[in-house]
């Protein structure tokens, strides 16, 4: 039998406002999430949107993981366009190697029954 368990996430962010001092920038932010900057740009990995109460929403893996999560809260045919105000937290794991994202992706899915992931899904 094959163990897996889930990675520790590299990077956890969370829905919140700026708060402004001094001379700092404004940070427009992307529904609701103002440090999508803390998640790698060239690093390949799988990010998991949680919502307030801990539950899975979306599971998806990324050659480059901050464009890939900007296009899911900003794009028109995510599979979480219409649940996207109920994403809280983003979890980012950096896992290089493309076959072990596709495991993850798929184990992290089915374990955790991610609420809005349509392919991959054994336990429906």
């Amino acid at each position: 039998m094959i163990n897996i368990s889930i990675p520790k996430p590299s990077v956890s962010i969370t829905e919140r406002q700026q708060i402004r001092r001094n001379d700092e920038p404004i940070i427009t932010p992307v529904s609701g999430f103002i440090d999508l900057h803390q998640i790698p740009r060239d690093k390949a990995g799988i990010f998991m949107f949680f919502n307030i109460n801990d539950e899975l929403l979306f599971v998806g893996k990324a050659r480059k993981l901050r464009q890939r999560v900007k296009k899911h809260l900003e794009d028109n045919v995510s599979p979480i366009k219409n649940h996207r105000d109920e994403v809280y937290r983003i979890d980012v794991c950096i896992v290089e190697d493309a076959m072990e994202r596709e495991i993850y992706e798929t184990y992290i899915i089915n374990e955790l029954e991610a609420k809005y992931n349509v392919e991959k899904v054994f336990y429906k």
